[in-house]
């Protein structure tokens, strides 16, 4: 089982999905929300979709008990493979499946290897794996994931990797996990009160998230210099606080990121309209690169525009806002 990692696509939902002719694979989407579903309720699956989640998180680890686990891979198994009739059917599901296995490791007797092979198949759009503490994590998984695309005919790098950096070690090492796979996307630092990253690290988890705006926005800088796209963060513990969840997600937009892993329903439109432009932010978009071309027209390379100046790196800015709005 071997062969290295390279960048790829998803599961062909849509025409960003999809491979072209000549068997590249385009640059993946932003998931403005991940929503973590157990993988022992697979019936959620709709009403997770309904809720408007762009990605839905099968959970394999925490969310199963240890003697419900066999019967939640074989459902997991089940409801990606429901995912793969839909595309072969033309009518594809607007939402993305991923699936968090167990851990990578003999302590749990491999179990993560027997998630990994069950799910990783057409219909997948990625796997979310747990508990990293090195890139040597990563080199695992994408081996094996690799194997998995062999197995299925599918283009090496179809399946996305998402690496949980849980571990004080994986959250120092965090540029290098990055760089270990071109599969990797939507790295980021996920925080939440009284988790593994709160244990690992033990700072006190307040509101504010305060304690943690560092280490978030030094995860994120590791995951854009090892060119890693779409970083997300999470998570809000609170289902009933709702203005808490959006002062959380307008914090990690702030900070760069570009989505945010949810535990309910409930959650999901408000990440969704903290991680997507307004009318006004993407009308101004147009506005300033008008500006900035019309500038450069005229053989300037600044311009005063609504109060600021701006240049040719703006726009550039502003084109990349556009595009996500219009490829997502």
């Amino acid at each position: 089982m071997s062969s290295d990692g390279a960048t790829g696509a998803t599961d062909a939902m849509d025409a960003m999905d999809a491979m072209d002719a000549t068997g590249v694979t385009p640059q993946r989407v932003p998931l403005r929300s991940l929503l973590f579903v157990p993988g022992s309720r697979t019936d959620w699956l709709p009403k997770a979709e309904a809720a408007g989640a762009d990605a839905a998180i099968l959970d394999l680890e925490d969310a199963v008990p240890e003697d419900g686990k066999a019967a939640a891979r074989e459902a997991v198994a089940g409801a990606v493979a429901g995912a793969a009739d839909q595309v072969t059917a033309g009518t594809p599901a607007s939402m993305r499946l991923l699936v968090r296995i167990n851990a990578l490791d003999r302590a749990t007797g491999w179990q993560g290897a027997d998630d990994l092979r069950a799910v990783a198949r057409p219909g997948l759009y990625g796997i979310v794996l747990p508990k990293v503490s090195g890139p040597e994590d990563v080199t695992t998984a994408d081996r094996l994931l690799a194997w998995c695309e062999r197995e299925h005919g599918l283009p090496e790098g179809h399946f996305a990797l998402l690496p949980l950096l849980e571990t004080a070690r994986g959250l120092r090492e965090a540029y290098a996990i990055g760089r270990a796979a071109a599969r990797i996307a939507h790295l980021g630092a996920v925080t939440a009160p009284g988790g593994d990253v709160e244990r690992a690290i033990g700072y006190r988890w307040s509101p504010e998230g305060e304690e943690t705006r560092e280490l978030r926005a030094r995860a994120l800088l590791d995951a854009r210099a090892a060119d890693r796209p779409h970083p997300v963060a999470g998570l809000w513990a609170d289902v009933a606080d709702l203005a808490g969840l959006r002062r959380f997600a307008e914090q990690n937009r702030a900070l760069g990121y570009e989505g945010m892993a949810v535990i309910h329903p409930s959650h999901v439109p408000v990440v969704n309209e903290v991680f997507a432009p307004d009318a006004e932010e993407l009308a101004r978009c147009e506005r300033l690169i008008a500006a900035v071309e019309r500038a450069q027209a005229e053989g300037a390379g600044a311009v005063l525009f609504e109060g600021r100046m701006v240049d040719e790196a703006m726009a550039a800015t502003a084109r990349r806002a556009l595009a996500r709005h219009e490829g997502g």
